[in-house]
């Protein structure tokens, strides 16, 4: 059986990170997780959802905390690429849109708010500014927009969890690509089985596992979680237009009615060579019961009901864009009882749970890594700067 002194189950966002940090502080880690598989729609293990090329990235939140998950985890961005040669991070700005704000507590008043009371540089342009900066966009006459450059625009998740697991490597860490089908306390420590029936063993184990944390016989006790299905429409630009969208930022917009809010990204390349305009927004909630339903939903192309309306967001938001094609894909978001990530013990001070990033956690990554690192170096968490503590809710 191989020791160590930390197993991290789950080779996504927050485990890849929480392994560097570790490995970075000198313990003998091991990050335990499968490689991406090569065909979705027959697999039969666990999936992630960093499966894709654009996550927006930004430091304006509402939440104070997760502003400050954002803004530690985006300044360290340019070190992780330097130290594992691998870039993962476009600064194209991001503009956050809705109904212009009046001082009656609308969401825009909150952005404002929010960016204020985080002292970044970001303007509020009214709709004929965001018009004449942003030709691609169309916002209704009552909507205005607030535009954060610095600091903001998108990551590619795929080779943001290459470059934290390149990190932990070359700092010692051991890699696993394999997946954890149990884990569990033993007399000194906790033991971790793989799908190959290889038993590992540590003083101290962290899960996470994303939606799949929700599997039976990961985790002592049922933590309080949702997996909800998301769905993404990729709108593919033709290579001859790729020019006309230089300067594009994400945009995230909540002009209209709740079911309609969006966000979407400029055009990005893909593994596939072609480049997509990518936006989501589920106009409805689809809950993932247990990790069967999870599994099930990633063999899917998404729901066609949100694909339809997406379709439609789309023309509305950018009305003069003309794809070559459309295509989608699916995803879990998976939600915490109080709203923030969980980060805390489940049995005793040997097995711990590091999940939910309730939507908002892929810019956020490193920083909830590193809490989640801490943890199982000292026993106990001690962030004194959040106001959140963390806490890990049970069912």
């Amino acid at each position: 059986m191989r020791q160590f002194d930390f197993i991290v189950v789950g080779k996504g966002m927050m485990g890849a990170a929480a392994a560097r940090h570790l490995a970075s502080a000198g313990a003998r880690v091991a990050l335990v997780g499968p490689d991406e598989p090569a065909d979705r729609t027959t697999h039969d293990g666990v999936f992630a959802s960093h499966y894709d090329e654009g996550r927006i990235t930004r430091t304006i939140d509402q939440d104070a905390d997760w502003a400050r998950l954002a803004h530690r985890s985006i300044a360290r961005y340019r070190a992780i690429e330097a130290e594992s040669g691998i870039s993962f991070y476009t600064e194209a700005g991001c503009l956050i849109s809705g109904p212009s704000p009046r001082g009656e507590g609308g969401y825009l008043d909150a952005v404002v708010s929010a960016r204020d009371r985080l002292q970044v540089e970001a303007p509020l342009l009214d709709r004929a500014q965001i018009a004449a900066r942003f030709p691609w966009f169309a916002v209704p006459p009552t909507s205005a927009g607030v535009f954060e450059a610095q600091g903001a625009g998108y990551i590619n998740p795929r080779a943001l969890v290459a470059a934290e697991t390149a990190c932990a490597e070359k700092a010692g860490g051991t890699v696993i690509r394999s997946e954890v089908v149990a884990v569990r306390s033993i007399d000194k420590g906790a033991e971790v089985t793989l799908r190959s029936g290889e038993t590992l063993a540590a003083g101290r184990v962290l899960v996470a596992a994303g939606g799949f944390s929700i599997s039976d016989g990961l985790l002592p006790r049922p933590v309080d979680l949702t997996v909800k299905a998301r769905t993404v429409v990729f709108a593919e630009i033709a290579e001859h237009d790729i020019g006309a969208f230089a300067g594009m930022p994400s945009w995230i917009d909540e002009s209209f009615l709740p079911h309609e809010h969006f966000y979407l990204l400029p055009p990005i390349r893909y593994p596939d060579g072609r480049c997509y305009i990518k936006i989501g927004g589920d106009p409805t909630d689809i809950v993932l019961a247990d990790a069967a339903a999870v599994r099930a939903w990633f063999r899917t192309e998404g729901s066609p009901d949100a694909v339809a309306h997406l379709r439609r967001v789309l023309a509305r938001a950018m009305p003069d864009l003309v794809p070559v094609s459309f295509s989608s894909a699916p995803c879990v978001t998976t939600f915490t009882a109080h709203g923030h990530p969980y980060a805390g013990f489940v049995d005793g001070d040997r097995i711990a749970v590091l999940a939910g990033g309730c939507g908002a956690a892929a810019k956020s990554c490193d920083e909830i890594g590193r809490i989640g690192a801490g943890l199982l170096l000292r026993g106990r968490l001690d962030e004194p700067d959040y106001d959140t503590d963390f806490s890990v809710r049970f069912r």
